[in-house]
């Protein structure tokens, strides 16, 4: 049973439905396991909960982009 975990900052629902979509599409083509079989969590992250190169995401210099 696959099981994936995503931790991003918060995107909008269709979007992870489009991304849950590919990846459950990738595992069932890939491994030829069912739909039912695979399990996606996101876990979103807010810029007060992450910091990159010692400044936190919610300062207005901090780029978000994931670089």
């Amino acid at each position: 049973m696959p099981i994936v975990t995503i931790q991003q900052f918060p995107r909008e629902l269709a979007q992870k439905r489009e991304l849950v979509r590919r990846i459950t599409d990738a595992f069932r083509e890939v491994y030829g396991v069912s739909e039912q079989s695979v399990q996606v969590f996101f876990h979103e992250v807010d810029g007060e909960n992450w910091a990159k190169a010692g400044v936190m995401g919610s300062e207005p210099s901090n780029d978000k982009d994931g670089s």
